[in-house]
């Protein structure tokens, strides 16, 4: 079927195998694959068969797809079909952690991301696949969850490689999600140099990509942000000038 939005035509289809979406009849450039489930060259190039000229995952790719994060590593795209563009923990952390490393060099960190609900979450208690604690329900809990965005950050920038370890918490909020990223550094700096750092590149070489405030500012404030990382210079704490 079609929906009509303002006198343009939106086709409406619903295919369980993306062979069958006959992008070609409709002059599809790129495909945003955003189901979750094709994640793989293989799985992924369907939309390709169908008519499609490139692809893009919205999640990490579960093979050797090649990951790209915009103001990390979009300079290294080759004009490859299929491509992933990581996962939003890792769109939020990757520029973070590429300018604390130009910067500072990081000998290791800690990453906690507090995210909200996603669609996979259940409403009330019932069984997940994924794991026992993924199945209770999103609005009435905290729920301690893995993530794979640490990991996908080494894959974007091969310097921090093996360098970045994570989890996630998932709270029960509509949008909005944070990255709390604690790095030990291997030259020391004061916070105050660490912030100008950030403010330098959000000005500079990741202009809108990497946003920097220094408002009061809540997880509602950033409804509608464009960039796809802000860093909050008042959230910040130092023990050391390596810590």
């Amino acid at each position: 079927g079609n929906l009509i939005v303002n006198g343009k035509t939106v086709r409406v289809t619903a295919e369980r195998n993306p062979e069958d979406l006959k992008w070609d009849e409709i002059g599809v450039d790129v495909v945003a694959e955003a189901t979750g489930l094709f994640l793989t060259d293989e799985t992924a190039r369907k939309h390709i068969t169908a008519g499609a000229k490139k692809v893009v995952l919205t999640g990490p790719s579960k093979d050797a797809t090649p990951m790209f994060v915009n103001g990390v590593n979009f300079d290294t795209y080759a004009g490859q079909d299929i491509v992933s563009n990581a996962s939003c923990t890792t769109n939020c952390l990757a520029p973070i952690a590429k300018v604390l490393n130009d910067k500072f060099g990081i000998e290791s960190g800690l990453m906690t991301t507090v995210h909200a609900t996603t669609a996979t979450q259940k409403t009330v208690d019932g069984p997940s696949a994924k794991d026992w604690r993924g199945g209770r329900g999103a609005s009435q809990n905290i729920i301690p969850s893995s993530t794979g965005a640490a990991k996908a950050v080494g894959v974007v920038l091969p310097e921090v490689n093996g360098k970045l370890t994570g989890m996630a918490f998932r709270v029960p909020t509509a949008n909005v999600s944070v990255v709390d990223l604690t790095v030990n550094l291997v030259n020391g700096a004061s916070y105050e140099a660490i912030c100008a750092a950030m403010k330098e590149a959000s000005e500079g070489e990741l202009k809108g990509v990497l946003g920097y405030t220094e408002d009061a500012v809540v997880s509602q404030d950033f409804i509608g942000e464009v960039c796809t990382s802000v860093f909050d210079a008042k959230a910040g704490i130092a023990l050391t000038d390596k810590f």
